[in-house]
């Protein structure tokens, strides 16, 4: 793969960039959380805990690598990054509970209700979505109000009923059900791939700078990449190490739900992802700009073990 270099002519590689994002955007979301009052203390540890405790930062990675390849800066990135992982973390968090999942282990750790109790799990969840948009809509970011509305519109959008909701609406209705792959691809679109759209976008229009034209083919990119990620998921869930994944292996199975691999088998299943990412690679490469992140994370989501 031919790598671009950005604007001082240094490669930028994502083994290197992806702890530097964790770092920077899990500070950023400590501080804007210590910040708040002591007024309901166990809602807060748990709104913590569930934010704070590990993950690989996949969205604001996206932010931070759209926005810096037209020029932004971190510090404007910084509310849209810890905005979509605020919105991540509560649908984690939700996810979990025994109405949805009822898994007990998340990133290697007890699951959020496991812990504090699924009171307090729900309102955690519930404040740390209202967060991200007060995070989103801080003056500090000194973004212009226009891109404050239109960077609210796409993440309301796409974790909502258009969205991410929409698609575990759709997920919980399928279980035990066996449905065809376009369905499948529909649900997933919605559930996991409508985040990853939505970080894109969001690094691209706080960016400031990107054209129609320029963020149609990032949208087409984040697109493919969603779906890539996303079956790697499922191929993951059949073939991960649960100690690996921080997560249980098999989980999808024992809820006798649909997924990739068991649609098309393991190896066909395989095959589809990386087909996926190498078009998301062939589709962000049109633009002319330093994209070399973006199309390392292509590469990454089919090739992780977690």
């Amino acid at each position: 793969m031919v790598m671009k270099h950005n604007f001082k002519g240094i490669v930028v590689d994502l083994k290197e960039f992806a702890p530097k994002v964790v770092k920077r955007v899990n500070s950023f979301m400590e501080n804007y959380l210590n910040s708040l009052d002591n007024a309901a203390p166990n809602l807060k540890a748990a709104m913590s805990y569930g934010l704070l405790l590990g993950g690989k930062r996949a969205r604001p990675l996206l932010v931070y690598a759209t926005g810096k390849a037209f020029g932004q800066s971190d510090d404007k990135l910084d509310y849209a990054a810890a905005a979509i992982e605020c919105v991540h973390a509560y649908s984690l968090i939700h996810d979990d509970m025994p109405e949805m999942d009822n898994d007990k282990l998340r990133r290697g750790h007890e699951t959020v209700h496991v812990k504090f109790s699924q009171t307090q799990a729900l309102l955690a969840g519930d404040a740390l979505q209202t967060l991200a948009f007060e995070i989103l809509s801080d003056q500090n970011s000194q973004l212009s109000d226009k891109t404050v509305a239109t960077l609210t519109r796409i993440l309301a959008t796409k974790a909502g009923y258009s969205g991410m909701c929409g698609g575990q609406a759709i997920d919980l209705d399928s279980e035990g059900k066996h449905i065809p792959l376009e369905s499948l691809k529909l649900l997933h679109s919605k559930k996991t791939g409508a985040l990853i759209r939505a970080a894109v976008l969001m690094g691209a229009y706080a960016s400031e700078r990107a054209t129609s034209e320029e963020i149609a083919i990032l949208d087409e990119y984040a697109t493919k990449v969603g779906l890539a990620f996303q079956v790697w998921d499922d191929v993951l869930d059949v073939i991960g190490d649960t100690k690996v994944m921080g997560k249980t292996q098999g989980a999808d199975i024992s809820l006798d739900k649909s997924t990739y691999p068991s649609l098309m088998g393991i190896e066909k299943a395989q095959q589809y992802a990386k087909d996926c990412a190498k078009e998301a690679i062939e589709v962000v490469s049109k633009l002319n700009a330093d994209t070399s992140l973006l199309e390392q994370f292509a590469l990454f989501t089919v090739t992780r073990d977690h």
